[in-house]
């Protein structure tokens, strides 16, 4: 098992999840994070940590297009093991928006640390 990041994370990018992560399994994108899955110790401290909730388990139904994407991400994005200040200024205003990979999504990376 491992966790993976979906798309209530665009836009939003809070970044509370990374200040717990034990093994900096992390990845940032431009408008969102992933989590490398070989990287994830299935430790879930990161899930009850995200203002989003959209961090979950692979082992919910429905997350193989999430699980796929945390993977393909974590490899061309830049690690990232600390809070920074990439939170969007509108972040709450997305918090809870459906359909943001196909209104948002960015395949560009972030920052990193």
């Amino acid at each position: 098992m491992t966790y993976v990041v979906t798309d209530a994370c665009i836009k939003c990018k809070y970044m509370d999840c990374v200040e717990v992560c034990p093994v900096d399994c992390f990845y940032e994108g431009e408008n969102m994070l992933v989590i490398n899955p070989s990287e994830c110790i299935d430790c879930g401290v990161c899930e009850p940590e995200c203002p989003a909730e959209a961090i979950l388990p692979d082992t919910e139904s429905g997350l193989e297009q999430w699980l796929e994407l945390n993977n393909t991400f974590s490899s061309q994005w830049p690690n990232v093991t600390r809070k920074n200040d990439q939170t969007p200024e509108d972040a709450d205003a997305h918090k809870g928006e459906t359909g943001k990979y196909d209104k948002f999504f960015s395949p560009e990376p972030g920052k990193g640390d």
